[in-house]
């Protein structure tokens, strides 16, 4: 048995696009499980099995001992940034951050709307774009500041009597009762950038959707006018808006069936390509950055899309100056190991929440604890995948459900 320091705790990675989270804790484990850093941690769990009872043992039996690795809060595969790991005892601390606070960098993509409101789903519909300005967007986005009503998207790890919302919406069932909007804040939202069409490398996905799909979408956005109080005073602002322009005005709403996704930009709209923002917030557990895309769009009398997603800040983790970079894996222990030493130690010593205190408030708020304690002693487990934060995780494309989306603890969005 090895002797030497166990490593455990909490750090941050850098997640890259195209990787879902629980390909990034795969990948973690493969480089852990033959490291010199963990294999202390590795022996501690050996021996906690060997002190198991004889049926506790016989359900392992099977099950490779990895170092026990879980992450505080999903990203989807199409989003980059902060990713917080757990590693050891540090994994029963994830719900602190999945509770905390983070910051998105998001580009909103006009003129589309599609099934599960980004640049990879089907397109459900279409809306004109011509008259969108940096003025008009930037007052739709005052609504959105301080505490809001928000309606999840279909396509969300979220459950409706056990059953994930994306299985009703890829089935093409009814839901068996509405959505319900749920409270969130938006803590800080800014407009950073401004790009007119043409000036930017982000383009309309091409696949319309199917007659079911869109059946299925125009249940919800039904659903969504019935619940919400503000939607006429929404369309009336858009009408004044554009009649101010001397423009036309063509209000979309949900299309018949038949006419999915065929709704085209008007005649006389620019042909260079709808525009785009990209847009900073700061925002509480819960919140999905794809409704607001998509509602953004709607505001502003068109339909939007989310296009780009990056996690720049998550509790005290921060792109950029205490994050370790994927790519890092790659070059070898002898490149990771010391900076993953490191993180863990800093978190040790400074951030990990004491014995009864509110973890929120130690990792959230970046303040020491006045006396850190042991955690609780963890018992060896099988490796651990963190809960899904369904707003920044949708299910994958394939009807066969991922790891990500059918995890029972908490949800949370993005």
């Amino acid at each position: 048995m090895s002797q030497g320091k166990i490593a455990e705790g909490v750090f941050a990675l850098h997640k890259p696009t195209g990787i879902t989270s629980a390909g990034v804790i795969r990948e973690l484990q493969r480089n852990f499980d033959s490291s010199n850093l963990f294999q202390p941690l590795l022996d501690a769990q050996r021996a906690a099995i060997e002190k198991e009872s004889h049926n506790q043992k016989r359900k392992r039996r099977n099950k490779k001992i990895s170092v026990k690795t879980g992450h505080g809060g999903t990203l989807d595969p199409m989003a980059t940034g902060v990713l917080t790991i757990g590693i050891g005892k540090g994994t029963k601390v994830l719900q602190s951050f999945i509770d905390s606070t983070k910051t998105y960098d998001t580009v909103v993509l006009f003129g589309a709307q599609t099934d599960t409101y980004d640049r990879e789903g089907k397109i459900l519909k279409r809306g004109p774009y011509g008259h969108i300005t940096k003025e008009i967007v930037e007052k739709a986005l005052s609504q959105y500041r301080g505490k809001i009503m928000q309606l999840p998207p279909l396509y969300s790890a979220l459950k409706m009597n056990g059953k994930p919302l994306y299985e009703y919406a890829r089935e093409g069932k009814e839901l068996p009762r509405e959505i319900q909007k749920r409270a969130v804040e938006v803590k800080e939202l800014e407009m950073l950038e401004f790009m007119p069409g043409g000036t930017h490398v982000h383009n309309l996905p091409t696949e319309e959707a199917g007659l079911a799909e869109v059946d299925v979408a125009e249940r919800l956005w039904k659903l969504e006018r019935e619940q919400d109080d503000y939607y006429r005073w929404l369309r009336n602002f858009t009408i004044r808006e554009k009649a101010k322009e001397g423009e036309s005005v063509k209000m979309s709403g949900a299309l018949p069936a038949e006419q999915a996704g065929a709704e085209s930009q008007s005649a006389d709209a620019p042909q260079v390509g709808p525009p785009a923002v990209r847009l900073r917030m700061t925002v509480t557990s819960g919140f999905y950055v794809r409704s607001l895309c998509h509602d953004l769009g709607e505001a502003v009398g068109s339909q939007a899309i989310m296009a780009e997603l990056v996690r720049t800040r998550q509790g005290q983790f921060e792109l950029g100056k205490n994050v370790l970079e994927y790519e890092d894996l790659a070059k070898g222990e002898e490149v990771w190991g010391p900076q993953v030493s490191k993180m863990l130690d800093e978190w040790s010593g400074e951030y990990r929440p004491f014995a009864g205190s509110n973890a929120e408030s130690n990792i959230a708020t970046e303040q020491k604890p006045v006396a850190p304690t042991e955690l609780a002693a963890a018992p060896a487990a099988a490796p651990a995948v963190a809960p899904v934060e369904a707003a920044e995780e949708k299910p994958a494309a394939s009807t066969e459900p991922t790891v990500d989306s059918v995890e029972t603890a908490k949800a949370e969005a993005v």
